[in-house]
């Protein structure tokens, strides 16, 4: 699944994206799809990932405080109150998203980052269980440059912000090459009890035994701990929000009970990839994971014990002829075994007491999937593809009764079937369909939430995306405009709720109603060159107009029926624009507008619009024929707005809110090879 990265919004025909195992032109995909390129990441601070992954429309990535962030993908957050679940997340070939469901996105180093395809709606066609979408994750050390390269990057900014990453990627021979990454992250938050740590080492081994094979190692081990200050009541917010969440009558506050996050996880494959004659291509991929996480809370303190292990297959076979009609199939199957250790205790202002709960729970997934695609005078791409799905757990409480033997939930098959296609109009206009299932059960997480109950009659959601779009680059390639239209009917959608005794739980509701649309345009207004004292300017915008309403949801005498769905913005416009100067000197400025968030299903509460502002100045100096010296400074929030970046929705005793830093600031520099 590895991909070639060029900049989405220089030459849209020029982007290749290999989301489906062969490499094709963004222009002609049958998918809606949005590119993170090396370019929109080296427009950031480097720190975090959320602003970049922010400028694809249909996408909303979020962050309660540092280090605890969330994802959507054209849906809300509401399965997502501290992490990843309902997007299939890959790193290569190797699933990031575990057995069980979740995906731990924070232990990742924007920096060790090469690019991210980001396939929204659901595709279970190649990757399994899904109803919101699928993320790519290109590491670092998978591009296919032959030179050395290496850079040493050191960043410090506002609220204790500091960063140093170092990489490398060297070819001691000419059938091995690798790549290493180191990082180490730390920040004392604007909040209080917000500060994080996260050290993280990545490594891409990659062996071409012969001209044909190769087999790659990847590892990542990340150690994040955070603290969480919880959120904040609407008078609370507005009174101090730099406030962490504080003490009640009935329970204690966030700072007296230390609450915070401790992951430590470790994720490695590998990956052996190997073309049998001119046509046929073999893929075999085993991987596995282990986490230690524990979460001192308002109300317990958490400790999980999780492992994980799985394995991928597929077959890649060309056939037909070029210009004429050509033809691509594929066939596999991926599966993931995941054991899970969940125990509660007292928390004893942030010392374990005495135990509250402890379960055992396994879980198990595994799918079949076939592809087939034609490609006819390479003007109408047909695409057809089918997965099957399997899903079950099984779980054994051992505190405060035991019981010897392990109860059984297991989910009935499920079939996910995708059809697309995409007809070149003229050479500039492409106009896409499809069509597709979505099925996501749920994550062992939310079975087993924080009230320590295991819910059994959770079910999965499941739904069907239809969608048409189009994608419009000019001969002179300076303009490129991607637009989508879609409507995804949801049913079963899982939705958190939190009790008075703050632990929260999940359940069904009825069903979702969700239409959108999303357009993404960038220009050249002067086309990059060597003279003038503007040597180039280009302009982008994405919008995202999402009408997502409750189907037929009532909750006791509650009817939240026709109801605005909890947590997605009804609109969100990003503007960005980037100049290019003479000496090296690079101006890049980027505007988010959002739009007022529902807070609770009642849509009694919302959360203000607001506008941010970002900027960065980038200084490139040429030091002989191989070193490059960067600097670089920029600010986020230069309108200084008071927002809530990451709401605690449906929050109980109206504690919705979780400020994020006003007007701050970074600056840093740079050494390349």
């Amino acid at each position: 699944m590895a991909s070639t990265f060029q900049d989405t919004t220089t030459h849209l025909e020029e982007v290749t994206v290999r989301a489906y195992f062969t490499e094709q032109p963004l222009l002609r995909l049958t998918a809606s799809a949005g590119v993170v390129s090396p370019t929109a990441l080296g427009n950031q601070s480097g720190t975090t990932l959320l602003p970049a992954i922010n400028t694809v429309p249909g996408v909303r990535m979020e962050e309660r405080s540092p280090g605890s962030y969330r994802l959507s993908l054209r849906g809300s957050l509401l399965r997502s109150p501290f992490g990843v679940r309902n997007v299939k997340v890959y790193l290569d070939e190797i699933p990031l998203t575990d057995a069980g469901g979740n995906t731990y996105l924070n232990v990742l180093d924007a920096g060790s980052i090469e690019g991210i395809e980001v396939l929204k709606g659901p595709d279970g066609s190649l990757f399994g269980a899904n109803s919101g979408g699928v993320v790519l994750i290109r590491p670092q050390g998978m591009g296919d440059e032959t030179d050395p390269k290496a850079s040493l990057r050191l960043n410090g900014g506002s609220f204790g912000l500091f960063h140093e990453q170092l990489s490398a990627t060297l070819n001691p021979t000419a059938g091995y090459r690798f790549g290493f990454s180191q990082a180490y992250q730390r920040a004392d938050g604007y909040r209080q009890n917000s500060a994080m740590k996260r050290a993280a080492f990545q490594t891409v081994q990659r062996w071409n035994y012969n001209p044909r094979g190769e087999l790659r190692l990847i590892a990542l081990y990340s150690d994040l701990r955070y603290l969480t200050p919880g959120g904040l009541t609407e008078a609370q917010y507005a009174e101090d929000p730099k406030l962490a969440r504080p003490a009640t009558p009935a329970t204690p506050g966030a700072l007296e009970q230390q609450a915070g996050i401790v992951n430590k996880t470790l994720i490695g494959g590998l990956v052996h990839d190997i073309h049998i004659g001119s046509r046929l291509r073999h893929v075999a991929a085993v991987f596995g994971s282990h986490t230690d996480f524990s979460n001192p809370f308002i109300t317990n303190y958490e400790l999980r014990n999780e492992a994980n292990m799985g394995f991928r297959t597929y077959l890649d076979y060309r056939g037909g002829g070029s210009g004429v009609f050509s033809w691509h199939a594929n066939v596999g199957m991926e599966g993931q075994f995941g054991k899970n250790d969940f125990a509660n205790y007292e928390n004893h202002g942030g010392v374990r007491g005495d135990a509250m709960a402890i379960d055992a729970l396994r879980s198990s997934q595994h799918f079949y999937f076939v592809r087939f695609s034609a490609d006819v005078y390479n003007r109408l791409l047909l695409e057809t593809s089918l997965s099957l799905n399997y899903y079950g757990y099984r779980f054994r409480p051992l505190f405060p009764d035991s019981e010897p033997h392990y109860t059984r939930r297991s989910f009935d098959a499920e079939w996910m079937p995708r059809a697309a296609l995409s007809y070149m109009l003229a050479p500039q206009w492409v106009w896409r369909a499809s069509v597709s299932r979505g099925y996501s059960p749920p994550t062992l997480e939310e079975v087993r939430a924080s009230d320590q109950v295991i819910n059994t009659a959770l079910e999965a959601e499941t739904g069907w995306n239809y969608e048409t779009g189009f994608r419009w680059q000019p001969g002179n390639r300076r303009i490129a405009v991607d637009g989508s239209v879609f409507y995804y009917r949801m049913e079963d959608a899982i939705i958190r709720q939190v009790l008075e005794t703050d632990a929260e739980f999940f359940g069904n509701a009825g069903g979702v109603n969700q239409r959108g649309i999303e357009l993404s345009a960038s220009a050249w207004a002067i086309e990059p060159d060597q003279t003038g004292w503007l040597r180039g300017l280009q302009l982008g915008t994405n919008l995202t107009l999402s009408k997502f309403r409750f189907g037929n949801y009532r909750v006791g005498d509650d009817d939240f029926t026709g109801n605005k769905l909890t947590g997605v913005p009804g609109t969100t416009l990003v503007s960005s624009l980037l100049a290019r100067f003479p000496g090296g000197i690079e101006a890049y400025a980027m505007h988010n507008y959002t739009s007022a968030i529902p807070l609770n299903d009642a849509n009694t509460v919302f959360a203000g619009a607001y506008h941010l502002l970002q900027t960065k100045l980038t200084w490139n100096k040429p030091l002989g024929s191989r070193f490059i010296f960067q600097v670089f400074a920029g600010g986020d929030n230069l309108l200084n707005q008071r927002y809530s970046l990451g709401n605690d929705i449906n929050a109980f005793g109206g504690r919705f809110f979780n400020a994020a830093a006003p007007r701050n600031f970074y600056a840093g520099m740079a050494l390349r090879i």
